[in-house]
């Protein structure tokens, strides 16, 4: 076992589950939780940090400050505690108190918006207030997760070789999409490394992300409200969408195995069951990766919560297989 001296140090990158005993059909889950951030984007939280700090432009004194819906917050609370940075996280109210707690219990303050923006929803609003928090104080540190490269390129450098070690005969990789940083992280390097391997992405019913209709949506992690300015389709060779309702069948049923999985979590492998069962042909099995970014604590109060799943969503049957998905063609390289 590594002995560390930061809580940044250590990340479990090696961990993945066969869901073939519960999913009856061949897909293995690469773990992303278990590091002192609890999710993935410990990795795009601490790359972004380091490149500020080279450049010069994050410094003893700076404040860092960020929009995230929940897991980057947390990953920037951790390491903003360990090198003695200020750290404000804006959020808003579908955040999980989980997470909030998470954030102020290391040391983070955390602004909550509780009204979207007419025309730019929820996310729209944090980044105005980011921005403003920007111009009334110098010392402010914006990273820009939803612009900044090094979002991706953490996944180019760590997650997508990490799994081609593991898989070599790799046929499909499901991903899902939120700010894009891990998707497009582990599709350009699989396209430059290992072309054959197709990717899927997966992204919840309501996100504008691949041009769908916007909507109503309660589970933190995937999705967005404006087109992500990482995403580049001509990387991604087919797109599921999957409905929120279907993302909490999918992660009560893996809990009833023993798995407590995220929200985000429930749709990737939701999305990757429905498009195996579409695409596998006859008896031959495709060699099939999932990346899961975080486990399910952070979610009692919500996808594990039966009142809160009851109130939007209706009785869920926890056995029940996920019904229904969109699935449309991405643009072509």
């Amino acid at each position: 076992m590594p002995v560390i001296s930061a809580p940044h140090e250590f990340n479990e990158e090696d961990l993945f589950v066969d869901l073939k005993p519960m999913l009856d059909t061949a897909l293995f889950l690469k773990c992303e939780g278990f590091n002192f951030a609890g999710s993935i984007k410990q990795k795009a939280a601490l790359a972004m940090v380091e490149a500020a700090e080279r450049a010069g432009v994050l410094t003893p004194g700076s404040t860092l400050v960020e929009s995230s819906s929940g897991n980057l917050g947390v990953a920037l609370s951790t390491i903003a505690a360990s090198k003695g940075y200020r750290f404000v996280c804006v959020t808003d109210s579908r955040c999980n108190l989980g997470s909030r707690r998470l954030m102020e219990a290391l040391g983070a303050e955390v602004h909550i918006i509780t009204e979207p923006d007419p025309d730019k929803g929820f996310l729209g609003a944090r980044l105005d207030h980011v921005q403003r928090l920007c111009a009334e104080d110098s010392r402010y540190v914006w990273l820009n997760q939803y612009l900044n490269a090094n979002n991706w390129r953490a996944h180019h450098r760590l997650t997508a070789p990490a799994i081609a070690r593991r898989f070599p005969g790799l046929d499909v990789l499901f991903v899902g999409a939120g700010t894009t940083g891990t998707l497009m992280g582990c599709a350009r390097w699989f396209k430059e490394f290992r072309p054959g391997v197709r990717i899927v992405a997966v992204d919840s019913v309501g996100s504008v992300a691949f041009g769908g209709p916007p909507g109503t949506r309660m589970i933190p992690g995937l999705g967005a409200g404006v087109r992500p300015p990482l995403l580049d389709e001509s990387y991604i060779d087919d797109v599921v969408l999957i409905p929120e309702a279907v993302t909490v069948q999918m992660c009560h049923r893996l809990a009833a195995r023993g798995f407590l999985f995220g929200g985000s979590t429930g749709t990737i492998v939701a999305g990757a069951a429905s498009w195996l069962s579409t695409h596998e042909a006859g008896s031959t099995a495709l060699t099939s990766v999932a990346i899961s970014p975080d486990l399910g604590e952070r979610y009692l109060d919500t996808v594990y919560q039966t009142n809160w799943v009851q109130d939007l969503y209706g009785h869920q049957d926890a056995d029940s297989v996920p019904a229904r998905s969109f699935t449309k063609k991405a643009s072509q390289r």
